[in-house]
């Protein structure tokens, strides 16, 4: 079984899901949880806000680590190690490289993410994680 499990998040409900079945696994295995959150900042990641003197990219990285921390919660109330990651750049590539550095068995992700202008994580990831990647996959459909 897996024990060195990978779930990306952008905190919408397809990646709580993801990580809900990714905790389960662990659970299993008496495994570990990385958890991984991508900033997209893209070309206006330097642009400041108005009013504020933080950047995009320092308002979508501390969101990301937002999302990261209520994993981080969310093991340690079932019992789980959670090693938590938050980076700017390309949301496909980034979790292929995390996947690498801690040589992860499985990436656990949901079918989509938040979509719109805030998006962290698309379905398209997913798709890019799923194609480029040389692990196993685990994508978790939307449940009612």
């Amino acid at each position: 079984m897996y024990d060195r499990i990978l779930v990306p998040t952008d905190g919408s409900d397809y990646a709580e899901r993801a990580a809900s079945r990714a905790f389960d696994l662990a659970e299993t295995a008496d495994g570990t949880v990385y958890a991984i959150s991508i900033a997209e900042t893209g070309p206006l990641g330097s642009v400041r806000l108005p009013g504020d003197d933080a950047s995009a990219a320092d308002v979508l990285t501390d969101r990301a680590a937002t999302f990261v921390e209520r994993l981080e919660e969310r093991g340690a109330d079932r019992g789980i190690d959670v090693e938590g990651e938050v980076r700017t750049g390309v949301p496909a590539h980034e979790i292929l490289e995390y996947a690498d550095e801690v040589d992860a068995e499985v990436v656990v992700m949901g079918t989509r993410g938040r979509g719109g202008v805030g998006r962290l994580m698309l379905g398209s990831v997913t798709d890019g994680v799923t194609r480029h990647g040389d692990l196993d996959v685990l994508v978790v459909g939307e449940q009612d």
